[in-house]
């Protein structure tokens, strides 16, 4: 498998009904178990945080993410004018980041998912699955993420936000972590997905914007550059 499902299957229904609530929309698709895991290609070189404004707010003591100088996440998405709005986007990066650095510590636990997710959220949830999934099966990541067709909405209010961009995994692949085996299968639409995820402005560390809830649409071919 490549990417893995929601951990639960009313977790689907929830986001739609938070996205429609918060934002106006959502898609109702998730990704699948059978999903591929596969193999890299690149010696990409590992980014640490988000390179969007909400790193900029002095006051946030933010978790420091280093990957292995074979595996990029590359973020082709440009940064809307609001300052909530890229603070949210930025965050939203942050979180899938951290997905991928719990992945690459082989630990279910990591507290970077946790600084960018709120506590007991089924976006906490789901990132614990993912993380854990890869470790039950002996993988961790290698290859290139490429994330583009950014979108931000904000609430009304402005504590909350919708936050959507595509991911092509056809360059992105997994590893068996003892053998270093890259694990390679053929392009096919089962390389894209379609995130949306609900961010919520902290009160504890303004500035700082958490997931909440998490939808992703698989085989998403509108994500096919």
């Amino acid at each position: 498998m490549k990417r893995r499902t929601l951990p639960v299957a009313t977790m689907l229904a929830a986001t739609a009904a938070l996205l429609l609530t918060a934002c106006g929309g959502g898609n109702d698709s998730s990704k699948d178990n059978n999903d591929k895991i596969a193999g890299a290609d690149t010696n990409a070189a590992e980014t640490s945080a988000s390179p969007s404004a909400s790193n900029n707010v002095a006051d946030i003591n933010r978790p420091t993410m280093e990957f292995p100088s074979d595996f990029k996440m590359a973020f082709d998405i440009t940064k809307p004018s609001g300052e909530k709005k890229a603070a949210a986007l930025g965050d939203a990066e942050n979180f899938i980041r951290a997905i991928n650095y719990g992945v690459v510590r082989q630990d279910a636990e990591d507290a970077a998912y946790k600084f960018y997710s709120t506590a007991g959220s089924t976006a906490q949830a789901y990132a614990k699955t993912q993380i854990k999934q890869y470790i039950d099966g002996g993988w961790t990541v290698t290859g290139v993420q490429r994330y583009s067709q950014g979108k931000v909405d904000l609430a009304a209010g402005g504590k909350r936000a919708s936050v959507a961009f595509c991911d092509d995994d056809s360059k992105f692949y997994g590893k068996e972590v003892k053998s270093k085996k890259i694990l390679k299968t053929s392009p096919s639409n089962k390389d894209y997905y379609y995130f949306e995820i609900v961010m919520t402005a902290s009160q504890e560390a303004p500035g700082l914007w958490t997931a909440e809830d998490i939808e992703v649409q698989k085989e998403a071919t509108q994500c096919k550059a």
